[in-house]
């Protein structure tokens, strides 16, 4: 005779082969239920029987996704007590307990193998992952009301009784399934398409809660595909707020709602809170298990604040901690102090044909007492496009050369490296400086007379790309580096960059405005010095928000510029997120203008295009061989060329305020008036707001704290790029929280450097946890 779990497998697998139509059993696994359980409990069944019941129950209620699902997940019950002992019967949800919060999901009730791989896509890997996947969003369904109060539109909850439920099918072959539901006060017709095994959950009598929008049918008030659960259960997915979790292929809402409330009943009891009870109480913040519990499923609107701010808190913790730790560690380093020769600083300042705005000689001031102190400088130097960061960088690199020793910089791309060289070369040409040029494109040969010159110390200043990190570049005697456009390096290159030389004084430049809050975030192990002017008698940018219609005026404009011997650039939409699709897209697009424009001469430039012929086509562009270049956005952080006097952006609504900024940096760069023209399709409100403020501005700075506001910090370069960890709740708008963070950063850092101390060794682990693979911040 077949035991209780032998019969179970062998109706599931008969199941599995009908197609998960509910047949395996004359009338259906809710049927089976009925009899298997008590048959399991006296058998002595080491299985968590009273799951497998509800499991079996709900199963005629989902769809064939779900139905497989279900399966799956009774399997896996099954699997995993098949050694369970007595003790562990008796509280069927406990999980074994060599299982702990970082043991992978699959250890999780009803988690199989392939629904691990299912939330991997979603960045889920272990039990402590599942609880950091939040929802994005809550339907409010606590609004219970009775069905003779209900109004066209509002989001409700009701609970009534069955009184019919029957199937009728379209001329198109779906099935549209409909129930009566009364609560006496009156009646109402919910509908749900395309689900008829709903017929055999839905029965006359029984009753259930129902919540969704109530619309309008034929003069009646009806209730369309609500979601809905039997009254006798705790409701997860009716008459409360209901959590929204982020979904993909195989995972439906009501599983996943299903998982989550059992893993946040269960684990959120055993998390660690990693922020001492005192430290809590001085921040007034949630114990980290009521704050998991309220942002997966909050009692109220005021518990999920409370519950985010726990959480945004903890992560603008964790990131303060780990540049403070960042900080100290590069500060710790002994240092070699480049005293300032004031003489030569002064015969430099002189040889400029053009003085130095306040700005400017502020930052020098800064960078050069940061040079003379015995601990290495570690600094962000801020300017937007035309404010002259360069010259302060040249200065400094000229005080390392005055004490014998080496300055470099390094900038993302050749052409720029190559326009760098040029202009140092221009500044330093009364100077005794040996400039020496290291790109990826120098031919053998003279590589290897670059390499020699450098480790010999001949080579004074070097200018180059990445190529000046590679294995065989031994420097000679390095004291300082800057590092040019820094969102276009990763952490690991400028760390390699960094242990070229024995601690060496390094200096990070970036024309990106960054506001305040996430420069202190993102940066908070540099000291910041911001270049806020641009040079006088510098002609603005005339900047237009153009209107679709007005396209082959703008076409009219740049051909003008381009017959006065000007150039342009046209920088095509962002398509969606996806470097294929923008390349296809600025493909046709170059197509299409080269139809217009088919006297010119046109470039391209695209994401897919490979370095060498990206650099190829820039080179064309700046030596002027092209008339226009088509580009997509990845020309945001260019080169000078003096000439490109017009700048068109099509699809303008889809950039953020300080991306628009940063391209209409491209033009502007000579001495002729520039032009920035808009071109918008079919702008929001919001992106309405931001081009009205483009138009209106020409100060990066003022755009940026704007475009923070507006977008919120995700658009401003990723945090990916940065190097800093994902933020899951954290908004960098939220600066209040950030500064309250950050003191408490800063007063436990004071207190406990290492985080040594017994009460915050979960504190130092979790730090270590969130930071794991960034790296070297800076």
């Amino acid at each position: 005779m077949l035991s209780p779990i032998e019969k179970l497998n062998k109706i599931l697998n008969l199941e599995e082969k009908m197609g998960y139509a509910n047949r395996a059993v004359i009338g259906g696994l809710e049927r089976l239920a009925q009899f298997w359980g008590p048959e399991a409990t006296e058998a002595g069944e080491a299985l968590p029987v009273e799951e497998i019941v509800t499991l079996l129950r709900r199963y005629p209620e989902e769809e064939k996704e779900g139905r497989k699902a279900l399966i799956e997940e009774i399997r896996s019950l099954m699997r995993g007590r098949e050694e369970v002992s007595v003790a562990e019967k008796r509280a069927p949800t406990e999980p074994k307990e060599r299982v702990d919060i970082d043991s992978p999901v699959t250890e999780l009730h009803g988690v199989s193998k392939a629904y691990a791989q299912r939330l991997h896509r979603l960045g889920v890997e272990t039990i402590r992952d599942l609880l950091y996947l939040f929802p994005h969003r809550y339907d409010d369904f606590r609004a219970l009301k009775t069905i003779d109060q209900l109004e066209y539109g509002e989001e409700v909850t009701i609970v009534g009784t069955i009184w019919e439920t029957q199937n009728r099918e379209t001329r198109k072959g779906k099935t549209i399934t409909t129930s009566i539901i009364s609560d006496g006060t009156s009646t109402i017709q919910a509908t749900w398409f395309n689900q008829p095994y709903l017929l055999k959950s839905l029965k006359s009598g029984r009753q259930i809660v129902l919540s969704g929008k109530v619309d309008e049918y034929l003069g009646r008030l009806t209730l369309p595909s609500p979601a809905w659960e039997p009254l006798d259960q705790e409701l997860i997915h009716t008459g409360r707020l209901v959590p929204v979790y982020p979904l993909t292929k195989g995972v439906g809402a009501r599983w996943m709602r299903r998982l989550m409330k059992r893993t946040v009943d269960y684990w959120s009891l055993r998390l660690p809170d990693h922020l001492p009870a005192p430290l809590r109480e001085q921040a007034r913040l949630l114990d980290l298990e009521s704050a998991i519990q309220q942002i997966h499923f909050p009692d109220d609107w005021e518990r999920v604040k409370e519950g985010r701010h726990r959480l945004a808190f903890d992560e603008f913790l964790l990131i303060q901690l780990g540049v403070l730790k960042q900080r100290r560690l590069w500060r710790e380093e002994p240092g070699r102090p480049l005293p300032t020769d004031e003489g030569l600083l002064d015969r430099f300042t002189k040889s400029l044909p053009f003085n130095l705005t306040q700005a400017q000689e502020r930052v020098l001031s800064e960078i050069l007492a940061d040079l003379q102190e015995s601990r290495p400088m570690s600094r962000l130097l801020q300017g937007d496009v035309g404010s002259g960061k360069t010259v302060v960088a040249a200065a400094a690199m000229l005080m390392a050369v005055a004490n014998g020793a080496q300055g470099v910089i390094m900038a993302p791309t050749e052409i720029l490296a190559e326009q760098h060289y040029a202009t140092l070369n221009d500044l330093y040409k009364t100077f005794e400086v040996n400039l020496r040029l290291l790109t990826g494109s120098l031919r053998s040969e003279e590589r290897q007379e670059a390499y020699r010159e450098i480790s010999s110390g001949r080579a004074q200043v070097m200018v180059g790309t990445h190529a000046l990190i590679q294995e065989g570049v031994e420097f000679h005697d390095l004291a300082l580096a800057v590092i040019d456009e820094q969102q276009r390096f990763g952490v690991r290159q400028r760390s390699a960059l960094r242990q070229k030389g024995h601690n060496p004084h390094v200096l990070v430049m970036t024309a990106t405005p960054i506001p305040r809050t996430l420069a202190l975030t993102l940066y908070g192990d540099l000291d910041i010095s911001i270049i806020d002017e641009l040079p006088p008698g510098r002609k603005e940018i005339t900047t237009q928000w153009m209107a679709p219609r007005e396209r082959e005026r703008a076409y009219t404009f740049i051909r003008s510029q381009i017959e006065e011997g000007n150039q342009a650039f046209i920088i095509c939409p962002l398509v969606e997120e996806s470097e294929k699709i923008d390349a296809k897209a600025a493909v046709e697009e170059h197509e299409r203008l080269q139809g217009i424009f088919p006297d010119l001469r046109l470039g391209l430039i695209h994401g897919r295009m490979p370095a060498s012929e990206k650099e190829a086509v820039m080179r064309d562009f700046y030596q002027g061989n092209l008339d226009i270049l088509v580009a997509t956005p990845v020309v945001e952080v260019g080169i000078d060329v003096p000439r490109a006097t017009v700048l068109l952006v099509e699809g303008a609504d889809r950039f953020g305020l300080a991306q628009l900024h940063q391209f209409r940096g491209r033009v502007g760069r000579g001495e002729v008036q520039s032009y920035c023209l808009l071109l918008a399709d079919s702008p929001s409100s919001q992106a309405e707001e931001r081009l009205k403020a483009i138009e209106s501005s020409q100060d990066g700075f003022y755009l940026a704290e704007v475009d923070l506001e507006m977008r919120g910090p995700g658009e401003f370069f990723g945090t990916r790029q940065s190097g800093l960890p994902d933020l899951k709740v954290a908004k960098l708008s939220d600066v209040k929280v950030l500064e309250e963070a950050r003191a408490l950063a800063k007063e436990i850092f004071q207190e406990d450097p290492h985080l040594e101390l017994p009460q915050h060794r979960l504190l130092a682990r979790r730090v270590a946890d969130f930071w794991r693979g960034e790296g070297d911040l800076s």
